[in-house]
């Protein structure tokens, strides 16, 4: 079943809709970060400060984009493998973000904190960033921008196709 997903999100308990094998289009704020974001982002809640997005109704893809092509708002923006940010996701969970885009598997703690605070896992597709890329319309830089490609960016998408492969219950496509 295909479910259209706005970001940000008003409620958790559209996230509780989405069940593990349907089709989720984005449409909206999708923010990008990958390992060093998370670690800072991790460390921000640690150290009790302020984080430079609000988790809450907020979603993060694990992306690494290429240079900007004319005519779009980005390079190619395929996903990244999740596993990477498994040592961080749980804390972030816990804290609030309850939606993340990646590809591949997560690790049982992960899985148990979005059963825990109803959260989703999304795949986008490997092998599309040129697609991806297309759905795009918007890029800006909002931290971190020491880290280059790995810096933290907002982007807007529309359109934006995925697969949710972890929903709020704990079902896996993955068959875990």
């Amino acid at each position: 079943m295909n479910k259209i997903l706005n970001l940000p999100f008003k409620d958790a308990n559209e996230l509780k809709e989405i069940k593990a094998g349907d089709s989720v289009t984005l449409n909206g704020v999708l923010y990008v970060g990958r390992d060093q974001v998370h670690k800072r982002l991790k460390d921000a809640i640690e150290n009790g400060n302020e984080l430079p997005f609000s988790f809450y109704g907020n979603g993060i893809y694990y992306m690494g984009p290429s240079p900007k092509m004319p005519g779009f708002a980005i390079g190619s923006a395929g996903p990244t493998t999740s596993g990477r940010m498994d040592a961080f996701s749980p804390l972030l969970i816990e804290h609030g973000l309850l939606l993340m885009v990646g590809k591949g598997p997560r690790k049982e703690n992960v899985r148990e904190a979005i059963v825990k605070y109803g959260g989703l896992y999304l795949q986008a597709f490997g092998g599309c960033g040129a697609l991806y890329s297309s759905c795009i319309k918007n890029s800006s830089l909002l931290a971190y921008p020491e880290l280059g490609p790995e810096a933290l960016l907002k982007l807007e998408v529309e359109n934006f196709p995925t697969i949710c492969t972890i929903d709020s219950y704990g079902n896996s496509i993955y068959g875990e």
